[in-house]
């Protein structure tokens, strides 16, 4: 009885796995409004039945995918953090990764157009809370906490920071020039960065 379980248990993280990696690739590719429920369940090779049965509808599919997304994204920024670096050589370092991941496609579209599209400003930030934007606030309230920087609320700035961030990449994405734009948009972040000093 107890093998029944956990096969059966096994079939549906394998079945939600794989809703999620077909979102992942769908949305990607096509955005959120070119994607229907039965191209989905399709390139998942399971039933439209198990989609609602998971998910409810391709909108909390879609919620999933974000943040499936958001949390790989947010790995991959953590790991450029050096506890030895000074705040502004760790800030840039993460702003440079987070350029990096959103040159990818599925970023792009996912996190950034469709993301708060979709899901409206309150459910998207809700969903990255625990991600990058909890990230940010950690860092920012140990430069506080150890005074490196000045005294200031942290889940607001947090929240600056990442607009920042957020509206970065969507220049760069759309410039006709990613390369120039990208310098130039490190060239402008730093001297914010730095301006959070406590001197």
């Amino acid at each position: 009885m107890q093998i029944s379980r956990r096969t059966q248990a096994d079939r549906t993280a394998a079945t939600r796995t794989a809703l999620i990696a077909a979102g992942r690739r769908l949305f990607a590719e096509h955005g959120f409004a070119g994607v229907g429920t039965e191209t989905i369940v399709r390139d998942a090779d399971v039933s439209r039945g198990a989609l609602y049965h998971h998910f409810g509808d391709k909108t909390e599919l879609f919620a999933a995918v974000l943040a499936d997304v958001e949390g790989e994204v947010t790995q991959q920024l953590a790991a450029t953090i050096d506890a030895d670096a000074d705040f502004v050589t760790l800030m840039m370092r993460s702003v440079q990764a987070w350029l990096d991941a959103c040159q990818r496609p599925e970023v792009q579209r996912i996190v950034l157009i469709d993301g708060p599209a979709v899901l409206g400003w309150a459910r998207w930030r809700e969903i990255c809370q625990p991600h990058i934007l909890g990230l940010i606030e950690g860092v920012l309230a140990v430069g506080v906490r150890d005074e490196t920087l000045k005294e200031l609320p942290v889940k607001p700035l947090a929240h600056v920071l990442l607009a920042v961030a957020d509206e970065a990449a969507l220049y760069v994405g759309a410039s006709q020039e990613p390369e120039a734009a990208r310098r130039d948009m490190e060239a402008v972040i730093r001297p914010l960065v730095e301006a959070l000093l406590r001197r």
